[in-house]
């Protein structure tokens, strides 16, 4: 509030960075009111404190819907939407970065977005000649867009493919991701919308940016791919006849596990929707073991993530629970099966289990390595009831090693082994008498 223009400036900097902080922090400034004196007659004020204040704008909603709808019920939207139509470049991205960070937590929030009109300012982003602007416009986009169907079709009706497509033309590696993540968060929600991305005639090119030399672009490339194909066997066939088998395993080939995932689900997708299409990829000689030798872990943990998220909905945890089942059930591999006994839920243990009682009792080499890396001392703090199918595995297991072994990895066998120690009487008890002369000393010791 002070009179001078370069003070009002730093302290609304320092603010900014006291509220991207934390939370606690955040809401402290909430409390002490300090948005409605931030954004009284903000218009009025020079480009760099409105920098700062759409900093401080962004700074607290990005940590929760909560602080979000704050900053929209103290007109900081309206604020946010008007400096995108600003001449300064700095406070146009400044914008659309705020605007990002409200719309991104939910559909209402996104909405919110929309009713202020903020979509035909942020696809006049994209049409800036600064790239920073052109990023953050789409990266903008994509957080209003990836809500539902509704805010998608909005965003494609104002005609921002168009100039998506165009985005995806710069070198810029980072505007590059941004553009092809927008394109996603559209394509996803349904078969006409996944069609109107194909209409832009831009599916060669989404095809060979899997090649990109930037792993972050070749995977979003590969997501995107994803959500079209998924929809239907007509749009799964546009990729398979445009050469996007071939470019899913090459992909697949080089990258590392968090880049070929995307592409792996891509081919999971084509060979669902018909036996035809399932061929072509089993005659392109891609090898699924050898995909996931490396990451077998990787993709069970990950499935095993999402079981035990409570935010998960019943059918991504019905189909992550029937993966697992499925997954487990043919695997014979001893390293791969030991670390998940300590991090899949109790439903899922006993196919780890199952496995193991078919692997220990004819594999030496996997008995010793069982034990080695404290395999069997987990298998006995399970808890299972009798006549289980749970508890016939740890039977089965534990028939695999001599009596003494499993008692002693049995939970409490250290404190009976202390408890017996301290109840032992010795057998013989020896008694040595002091005396004064060493002879005598000598004779008492033989």
């Amino acid at each position: 509030m002070d009179a001078v223009p370069s003070i009002q400036h730093l302290a609304a900097i320092a603010l900014g960075k006291l509220a991207n902080h934390n939370p606690r922090l955040a809401y402290a400034i909430v409390r002490k009111d300090v948005l409605s004196h931030l954004l009284q007659h903000i218009d009025k004020q020079n480009k760099f404190y409105k920098k700062a204040a759409l900093f401080i704008l962004r700074a607290i909603a990005k940590h929760s819907p909560e602080l979000a709808l704050i900053v929209v019920h103290n007109d900081g939207l309206q604020t946010i939407v008007k400096c995108l139509e600003d001449f300064d470049p700095g406070i146009k991205e400044a914008a659309a970065w705020a605007l990002g960070y409200i719309a991104r937590h939910n559909k209402n929030l996104a909405q919110a977005a929309m009713d202020a009109n903020a979509i035909p300012l942020l696809i006049l982003c994209l049409q800036e000649p600064e790239l920073y602007i052109k990023q953050i416009g789409a990266s903008a986009i994509s957080d209003i867009s990836k809500h539902s169907i509704e805010l998608a079709q909005v965003v494609v009706d104002a005609g921002a493919i168009f100039f998506l497509a165009k985005t995806l033309t710069n070198l810029d590696a980072k505007v590059k991701r941004q553009a092809l993540l927008a394109l996603s968060s559209i394509a996803k929600h349904s078969a006409d919308l996944a069609e109107a991305v194909i209409e832009a005639e831009i599916f060669q090119d989404i095809l060979a940016h899997m090649a990109h030399p930037d792993e972050n672009v070749s995977k979003i490339a590969a997501i995107l791919t994803r959500e079209i194909c998924k929809h239907t066997l007509e749009l799964a066939q546009l990729v398979v006849n445009s050469g996007g088998i071939a470019a899913l395993i090459e992909l697949i080939g080089i990258s590392k596990s968090a880049t070929r995932l995307p592409a792996i689900m891509t081919l999971g997708y084509i060979a669902g929707h018909s036996d035809q299409l399932a061929v072509a990829i089993i005659k392109s000689k891609v090898s699924i073991k050898c995909m996931l030798n490396n990451d077998f872990r990787t993709v069970c943990d990950k499935l095993a993530l999402l079981y035990n998220d409570p935010t998960s909905s019943e059918d991504l945890k019905t189909k992550c629970y029937t993966a697992l089942k499925q997954v487990l059930q043919k695997c014979m591999y001893i390293e791969a099966l030991e670390p998940l006994l300590h991090n899949v839920p109790p439903s899922i243990l006993k196919y780890v289990l199952g496995q193991f009682s078919k692997i220990l009792p004819n594999d030496t080499r996997a008995r010793k390595l069982f034990v080695t890396s404290g395999g069997l001392r987990k298998v006995q703090e399970i808890q299972a009831e009798p006549g289980t199918t749970l508890s016939e595995y740890i039977t089965i297991i534990n028939c695999c090693f001599p009596e003494e072994i499993v008692r002693y990895y049995s939970p409490g066998y250290p404190d009976s082994l202390l408890e017996a120690v301290e109840q032992y009487q010795p057998k013989y008890l020896f008694i040595f008498h002091h005396k004064s002369s060493s002879e005598n000393t000598e004779a008492s010791l033989q």
